[in-house]
């Protein structure tokens, strides 16, 4: 903060105050008033440099006013008789150029959309805009404020957002409670899994991750691409669904990609008398070999905690994945196929002089080898 000389502090009474005034205030940078700022938000920075004046000089209100007049744009008509900051204040707001910068910023405000980090947006910067531009528009309402805020909203996946947005915001009275729910909203929104998202499955009772090692085979049973698990960087699988978009345990089916060699997860089978009987290939421990291939399989999704869960799939969850075999125990096709659920459990195998943690898919009641963690690794750009 500046501070007057001897000569200037002596020099405050005297008939040269407005241009000592405008001397230091041109120093400060005190800003001027044009209607592209909120009445009390500029009233409020003129008060604390006159509080300062008043405090150290005995500056009377009057004076003050005169020299703060002239910070006014000259296209903003004053009445008369304004001897308070408070008056002040009313008839900066009693002017058109008020209507304007209020309209200015509703319309603003309904044009603001919201971009998630994913894309590029910034919700703290999004938050700080929005309700910058209710308070230029005085709106006070929270109800008003929650359509607002809702409109913002992107229309992908727009059930989910409703919904979420109605459940949380019904009961919000203030828009600092408005805030924390749409924060909540959107941390639970971005560790919601879509399709083509890159994902990794931990296996709970074990802590390993379902992985496969490019062109690295079975040496028995169909001899194509192993899966095992094992803490390795080979973990990662872009999921697929049948629809797009956001993937529900209502779903159908989904596919499981292996990133690094775009072959799919699943079981496989071979021909035992041609063309009617196929049997499935056998795993070293003579259960059903999961392998990978190009082919892809469809592996039914259940939340392992939740029975008949039908909501959205979300990063940690702990799923159940299964598969309908497509033919029976004597090799005969069939719409009623038996259904078998992935596993990984303490049977080991061994590839030349490599070991490997065994996965299979069993016809058994699911168990805790049977339960594995969805990690959300990377997000799929949403246009």
């Amino acid at each position: 903060m500046l501070v007057p000389t001897t000569h200037e502090k002596n020099s405050i009474k005297s008939p040269n105050l407005k241009t000592l005034l405008s001397k230091f205030y041109k120093k400060m940078d005190l800003p001027k008033y044009d209607g592209n700022i909120f009445p009390d938000e500029w009233i409020n920075i003129i008060q604390k440099y006159y509080y300062f004046w008043k405090s150290r000089y005995n500056l009377e209100t009057l004076e003050y006013l005169d020299f703060v007049k002239s910070l006014i744009d000259p296209t903003i008509t004053l009445s008369t008789g304004i001897d308070s900051f408070e008056k002040l204040r009313n008839a900066l707001k009693e002017d058109i150029s008020f209507t304007v910068f209020k309209n200015t910023n509703k319309r603003k405000l309904q044009s603001l959309n919201y971009d998630p980090e994913r894309k590029g947006g910034d919700t703290s910067k999004f938050i700080s805009t929005f309700r910058k531009l209710c308070y230029n528009a005085e709106i006070n309402d929270i109800e008003e404020q929650k359509k607002y805020l809702y409109k913002s909203l992107p229309n992908n996946h727009f059930d989910y957002i409703s919904n979420e947005f109605y459940n949380k915001m019904k009961n919000v009275k203030s828009i600092n409670e408005l805030t924390k729910e749409f924060e909540d909203i959107i941390l639970e929104e971005s560790n919601l899994i879509r399709n083509e998202s890159i994902v990794a499955l931990k296996h709970v009772a074990s802590g390993k991750y379902l992985s496969s090692i490019n062109n690295l085979c079975y040496e028995t049973g169909s001899n194509d691409q192993l899966v095992c698990s094992e803490p390795d960087p080979n973990s990662l699988w872009r999921i697929k669904s049948n629809k797009k978009g956001l993937i529900t345990y209502a779903d159908t089916f989904i596919n499981l990609q292996h990133v690094r060699s775009n072959k799919f997860l699943g079981i496989s089978s071979y021909c035992v008398v041609y063309p009617y009987r196929y049997k499935y290939y056998r795993s070293p421990s003579n259960n059903t070999e999961v392998n990978l291939g190009k082919i892809e399989n469809n592996w039914n999704l259940k939340h392992s905690k939740l029975e008949n869960h039908q909501g959205y799939l979300k990063s940690n969850d702990i799923i159940n994945l299964s598969i309908k075999k497509l033919y029976d125990n004597n090799g005969y096709s069939t719409k009623n196929g038996q259904i078998e659920f992935l596993r990984s459990h303490g049977i080991r195998f061994t590839v030349g002089d490599a070991i490997f943690h065994e996965v299979i898919c069993i016809n058994e009641k699911p168990g805790e080898n049977d339960e594995w963690y969805i990690e959300l690794i990377h997000e799929v750009e949403i246009l």
